[in-house]
């Protein structure tokens, strides 16, 4: 629910951005979202250490049913950029909470299917939500669009009440655990996966800013068909996934991933038909599914047992700044101009090979660790 509830708005949001007049700075639809998000994340990891996982799961939520019933209030394009950072808290609170919930409750020994099956579940939003929003839009308008995205939100909410606490030290809020030191701020346990996270996210920033023109360059009236079938590609590759790495182990799987990834970028940006851009579509999914619960898994398993919420944190901040560079990229070097896609593209899938050259990298430095006296 919560997962549909932010991307089901997102294939509509550049035509709704023009239609405010802002059509020139498409580009900073998902970066200002993601800006905020990273922002956020010391914060969400410091509260769901502290005061624990739901609270956490609650306010973010919150902050997505308030956003949706804002964006038909403020219809310039300084209030529009204002609503997408305010909206980006919510996925700065939300996620980072979830995981480390996931991570209390599921055994080491299948960490990384019950992350599959947590991928599975937001991956079924993020299907739905697109192609969801794009039909409302074109037969009710953006304002009931909008207020859908509220109504799946409140519905999350629904779930979370039923869910008890994993948290089991916990401290009343006070305004002092906003105060942060810089060891609040990233696990340096982590960071193998941020680095990882960062460099294929660069992709996901690309895909979010920029499918939705390819789609109206290639005749696709429903901007939000390439997002359905990459999730529901990726459905079917997460819960096999998160079992091959309980079983092989996460980076080789994770390796995998990232070099689907570049290839499908490129493959993206070179297609001019629209049999590419579906084939496109469905092997970024398979890429998605893949490395997502593997990342997630590793990054538990990368973490200390009491700085779960911070060490999802700091993967999260990867993600986000690897989203947000990438979509300001994308945007940019676009310039609505359907020459430049090979650009933007081609730059995200070099990314993803790099983050696969890392992964051999970190595997050899491993070996070497175990292997010495």
């Amino acid at each position: 629910m919560f997962f549909a509830s932010f991307n089901l708005i997102i294939p509509e949001l550049p035509d709704y951005l023009t239609s405010l007049g802002g059509g020139d700075h498409k580009g900073l639809i998902i970066p200002l979202f993601t800006l905020m998000a990273g922002l956020s994340r010391p914060f969400s990891g410091r509260l769901t250490d502290t005061i624990g996982r739901i609270p956490i799961i609650i306010y973010g939520v919150f902050i997505c049913i308030l956003a949706g019933f804002l964006y038909p209030i403020l219809t310039t394009v300084v209030g529009f950029f204002l609503l997408r950072l305010i909206h980006g808290m919510s996925t700065g609170f939300k996620p980072t909470a979830t995981s480390a919930y996931v991570g209390d409750i599921a055994p080491f020994s299948r960490r990384g299917e019950a992350m599959g099956i947590l991928g599975m579940f937001g991956s079924l939003g993020m299907a739905a939500g697109p192609a969801i929003g794009s039909w409302v839009a074109l037969h009710f308008g953006y304002t009931w669009m909008f207020y859908c995205s509220s109504a799946f939100a409140l519905l999350s909410i629904v779930v979370v009440m039923k869910m008890p606490e994993t948290l089991m030290v916990r401290e009343r809020f006070r305004w002092s655990l906003l105060k942060l030191k810089w060891k609040d701020v990233l696990e340096p346990r982590a960071f193998p996966s941020a680095i990882t996270m960062l460099l294929t996210a660069f992709s996901f920033g690309t895909i979010l800013t920029l499918i939705p023109d390819l789609s109206k360059h290639l005749g696709i009236i429903n901007k939000g068909i390439f997002f359905s079938i990459f999730t529901i590609s990726s459905l079917i590759i997460r819960l096999i996934a998160g079992k091959l790495s309980d079983i092989y182990g996460r980076v080789p799987i994770l390796l995998l991933g990232c070099l689907v990834y570049g290839v499908t970028m490129i493959v993206i940006g070179m297609g001019t038909e629209l049999w590419i851009f579906y084939l496109g579509s469905f092997t970024f999914g398979v890429a998605s599914g893949l490395s997502s619960p593997t990342i997630f898994a590793w990054t538990i398993d990368l973490a200390d047992d009491r700085h779960r919420g911070r060490a999802m944190a700091t993967m999260f901040i990867a993600l986000e700044a690897g989203i947000g560079i990438g979509g300001v990229f994308a945007g940019y070097s676009y310039n609505n101009n359907p020459d430049n896609f090979v650009i933007s593209f081609s730059i995200s899938g070099i990314l993803a090979f790099l983050a696969a050259f890392y992964l051999v990298w970190y595997l050899i430095q491993k070996k070497k660790t175990t292997t010495s006296p």
